[in-house]
Order: structure tokens, then C-alpha cells, then sequence
């Protein structure tokens, strides 16, 4: 991290957000279920809280996840696409109204919920990031990452997600790793060919010497 990021002069940034374990089981319940969308907020709000104090720009700022972290990214780029322009989505859970279908999703619904229940699938269905993706928003080009053998969030969220990003006609990066679990690598060197996918993709998105212009402006 610091030769390849922050010697460079880049900024890294690590958000504590309701939902986590890092502050004990209150914390964790403030943002579960029907709360989860606090997770989502919390994150939104460091990220608006970076760009308010200059510390960065939305054509400078990424956002990087896995397994649940993927979920997280997916969910902050299509609530906010604006204030990102890269993100590295790992081994992500994406279609959150489907997730109890694929790998160990069943598992895990007193976490988020089932929506196979109406009440709750309406909580699910309004952060969903499959779902959200939507005709009209340019979101930030990312870099979606699996694994075929991921037994635990299966690869078929990071395929959907590229999947609809294509069919909206949005541009992103899509690479699975045929072994290595929910790891994404199943040795030493798989696991340094992504972190240089990573840090190529952050680099080039984030740390041009030029400007970095808006979708819009290109």
C-alpha cells in the first residue's frame, strides 16, 4: 500500500460505518435489515465529507470492496455514481433480491433480510445495486472482480452486474479467476496479478497527470 499508493502522494482512507463489528454488536444492529441502508449512508458520507474538505474531488475519489464490501461499492455507485470515478468491486454480493438463491445466500438472510417476505424485500429492493443500475446514469467505469470456484458469494453477481452495465451500455472491467474461493486467488502469484490489475486500474482512473474531465466532458 504505501510504495504503490501512498509514496506516490495518494491518500487512503478507511471508513467505520454502522453495520461492521468494529464498535460491538450495537454497532453491528444499527445497520442490519430493515437499518441497512445506514451502511450505506455512513459511506456516502465520508466520501462527501472528503470532497468538502479538499482532501480530494469526485474525478480523484475511488471506492474499493469485496464479498460484502462489493456489496457495499455497488450500492454506493448507484445511489451516488457522481462522487466516484473508480471502483474495484470484489467478489461482490449484487443482486440482492436473488441472493438467497446463489452459494451460501440462504445463510444470510438475518443479516439483510429475506425477500422472499414483501416487507422485507421492499427494504432489500431499494438498495439492491442490480437493481438499481438503471438507463440514464453514467456510472464510474468499474472493475468487478471473481472467482469461478467462490463457493461462498457465487461469481454469477459480479457476471450479472457486467452483464447489465453492457446492456445499459456503460463501460467497465470485468476479470474471474478460474480457482481461488472467495479469495479471488489461489496462490501468491494470482493474488499479486490482481492487485496489479487493482492498482493499474486505480491509477489510470484516479492519478492521470491531467485533469481528469467528467463522462460528459471526454
Amino acid at each position: 500500500m504505501g510504495r504503490l499508493w501512498l509514496e506516490q502522494g495518494n491518500a487512503y482512507v478507511v471508513a467505520n460505518l454502522r453495520g461492521g463489528g468494529e464498535f460491538g454488536p450495537p454497532w453491528h444492529r444499527a445497520g442490519q435489515g430493515a437499518t441497512k441502508q445506514k451502511t450505506w449512508d455512513d459511506f456516502i458520507a465520508v466520501a462527501d465529507d472528503l470532497i468538502r474538505r479538499k482532501v480530494t474531488s469526485p474525478h480523484r475519489l475511488g471506492v474499493i470492496g469485496g464479498s460484502q464490501g462489493g456489496l457495499l461499492v455497488g450500492a454506493a455507485i448507484t445511489q451516488r455514481p457522481e462522487l466516484f470515478n473508480a471502483a474495484i468491486i470484489g467478489a461482490p454480493l449484487f443482486d440482492m433480491l436473488r441472493f438467497t438463491y446463489l452459494g451460501a445466500g440462504a445463510s444470510w438472510t438475518a443479516e439483510y433480510g429475506d425477500p422472499a417476505i414483501p416487507e422485507q424485500r421492499e427494504w432489500i429492493e431499494a438498495y439492491s445495486p442490480y437493481q438499481m443500475l438503471v438507463p440514464g446514469k453514467t456510472y464510474p467505469e468499474p472493475f468487478i472482480f471473481t472467482s469461478t470456484k467462490d463457493d461462498r458469494v457465487h461469481p454469477a453477481h459480479g457476471r450479472k452486474a457486467a452483464a447489465k452495465l453492457a446492456a445499459l451500455g456503460q463501460s467497465y472491467f470485468h476479470f474471474e479467476n478460474i480457482d481461488g474461493g472467495h479469495s479471488t486467488a489461489a496462490n501468491l502469484i494470482e493474488r499479486a496479478r490482481r492487485l496489479a490489475l487493482e492498482y493499474t486500474y486505480a491509477s489510470r482512473r484516479l492519478c492521470n497527470s491531467a485533469e481528469i474531465l467528467p463522462p460528459k466532458a471526454r
